[in-house]
């Protein structure tokens, strides 16, 4: 019972270890909202209402270099296809109903996922999910009013290191799945495609392309096979001895 109370604590120590260093990113989308001719109003609603960091990137990202809304509208959603393919896992796992369905919904973004998947319980499961989706959700849209309340006063957020923090604590999310040779071969592979696609294709569309990558390596190594050494059976060695 210790055990899975010290299970329960780690899973919730890094739940709002990541929701800091996520949540508190939002002041420079705040910012940047602003300085894309957003007002303070408009900037909130996205975080509240669409709440996917590289979504609302994409918009402000687009507005700011003069396109159009449909556009902006365009991009945000490519990137805001992976929360789909995370809620058919999730859904799997932590099978809310009612209200927490929607609410889980809306929780469902990288980080969130990263803390679900992979628990050896369904109920560290639900702890990672919704410690962080809550966390990230209430310094996030803290974080975005702040930001901008500061404006272009703050000069380019990423001078602050912002931008690396919340990398930084995916990163260290991901970094132990790569121990095994398969996981390897899907983050070179999901690179490779990334790098490739990245300089001809819209922002987006590189991530999504990925997904390539864990098909195909999960398919190869479906169709592995490895030669095992094959014992003799206990009626071989009785007979063997008998000669």
């Amino acid at each position: 019972m210790d055990a899975l109370h010290e299970d329960e604590g780690a899973v919730k120590k890094d739940s709002i270890s990541l929701a800091v260093a996520t949540g508190v990113y939002g002041i420079s989308f705040g910012a940047l909202a602003i300085a894309a001719g957003l007002n303070t109003w408009q900037a909130m609603a996205l975080s509240l209402l669409l709440f996917s960091g590289g979504s609302q990137f994409a918009v402000v990202g687009v507005l700011g270099a003069g396109g159009t809304g449909a556009s902006a509208v365009a991009t945000s959603t490519l990137l805001g296809v992976r929360n789909s393919i995370y809620g058919l896992q999730l859904n799997a796992i932590l099978r809310p109903r009612g209200l927490r369905r929607v609410v889980a919904a809306q929780l469902t973004i990288d980080e969130s996922a990263a803390m679900a998947v992979g628990r050896p319980t369904a109920k560290l499961s639900g702890i990672g999910f919704w410690w962080t989706g809550f966390g990230v959700y209430l310094l996030w849209n803290s974080m975005t009013f702040v930001g901008t309340i500061a404006g272009n006063a703050m000069g380019d957020p990423k001078k602050y290191g912002l931008d690396a923090a919340a990398v930084g604590a995916f990163l260290a999310l991901l970094w132990p799945r790569l121990g095994t040779l398969q996981g390897k071969l899907t983050a070179g592979l999901a690179g490779v495609i990334a790098l490739g696609l990245s300089p001809v294709t819209r922002a987006g569309l590189p991530v999504l392309a990925t997904v390539v990558a864990a098909i195909a390596v999960g398919l190869w190594w479906s169709t592995r096979t490895d030669e095992v050494p094959t014992l003799p059976s206990d009626d071989a060695t009785e007979e063997g001895a008998g000669a």
